[in-house]
């Protein structure tokens, strides 16, 4: 319970984010070699080339998120950005 209380917004979409690039990255290295993540095997069934971009989206959406999560965590601390 008091797990729960510490986990902000901020920390759930880091950890998203990261699970995110994870993913991405990793099945996108993977896929160079012939190997497939049997969970995202479906966006290769589809085609390659949409199974290549979807995984690139991945890595960019999770940079993104990255980003904005930490440009709103220097400004709600309320210390100006250097």
């Amino acid at each position: 319970m008091y797990f729960c209380s510490m986990v902000t917004r901020k920390d759930l979409a880091t950890l998203i984010a990261f699970l995110l690039f994870l993913g991405g990255f990793t099945s996108l290295m993977l896929s160079m070699v012939g190997i497939r993540w049997s969970f995202l095997s479906w966006l290769d069934d589809i085609g390659p080339l949409f199974g290549l971009i979807a995984k690139i989206a991945m890595i960019v959406f999770a940079i993104i998120i990255l980003a904005l999560v930490q440009t709103q965590k220097e400004e709600e601390d309320g210390e100006p950005s250097a």
